[in-house]
């Protein structure tokens, strides 16, 4: 997937995921993030368009702290503000060079990290939103695809937001297969002594797990165990390793 078409997607899935907020109201419990309320998922996605906003405007890093985020004083509000940061974000971005040089905490130092980061954090986070109405729609399989191969590519650098060493991603050599059976995603991923080595392809594994493009990206992102999935092998070599699905 392309620039352009991660930012129709940050805005398509901001006014799902505000819609989901409008049906069920600011303290409905969502069953997905069971640590927040409707309300603190809201602000918590919106807060991260904002923060992604501002690195833009500069290209450099922004302390998140110093941001004026026009939060509404009546959470009620807050569909219509995360609607609104989307669309000033997408706006932003859609007239920024995607190879241009731009800060982000991933390897990826450019403009399209963020278009491509923001479209999966708010695909989730509407799926997150919908588990308080109890209709989730499944994100699509293009994205999905994407999705995983983003959190593969992003996987090291993300540890650094938790308490998980990245001593997690190393190991003998143990091999996981992961294979989408609606698409075309395969991923091979080797726990080596010097860490993480991803590859797209087909290949034997200690363990293969298969299921569909959405399900195993909700998987990758800490949303479901790996219960309902084919699995071939030895599961300990991931169920070990948690870390890798919590994001």
């Amino acid at each position: 997937m392309k620039h352009l078409e991660f930012l129709d997607v940050i805005t398509s899935q901001a006014a799902l995921l505000a819609a989901a907020a409008r049906a069920v109201g600011p303290e409905a419990a969502t069953p997905a993030t069971p640590e927040w309320t409707m309300a603190k998922l809201v602000k918590h996605t919106g807060t991260t368009h904002r923060w992604v906003l501002a690195i833009a405007g500069t290209r450099q890093f922004a302390n998140p702290g110093d941001l004026d985020l026009g939060l509404p004083d009546d959470e009620a509000a807050y569909p219509e503000w995360i609607e609104s940061g989307a669309a000033q974000l997408t706006a932003t971005l859609r007239e920024i060079d995607p190879d241009d040089d731009m800060w982000s905490w991933g390897p990826d130092q450019h403009a399209r990290f963020w278009s491509r980061r923001m479209a999966h954090e708010t695909t989730i986070h509407r799926w997150d939103a919908q588990s308080a109405t109890g209709a989730q729609n499944a994100i699509d399989v293009e994205l999905a695809i994407d999705g995983i191969d983003e959190r593969l590519a992003n996987l090291v650098a993300s540890l650094n937001f938790g308490p998980v060493s990245t001593d997690v991603l190393t190991g003998k050599g143990e091999r996981a297969h992961l294979h989408a059976t609606d698409g075309d995603g395969e991923w091979l991923v080797v726990f080596s002594p010097d860490g993480l080595v991803v590859t797209r392809e087909h290949a034997h594994g200690d363990v293969a797990v298969r299921g569909t493009a959405n399900d195993l990206l909700l998987y990758m992102v800490g949303r479901c165990g790996l219960e309902g999935f084919e699995i071939f092998g030895d599961e300990t070599v991931l169920t070990s390793r948690d870390a890798i699905r919590s994001f």
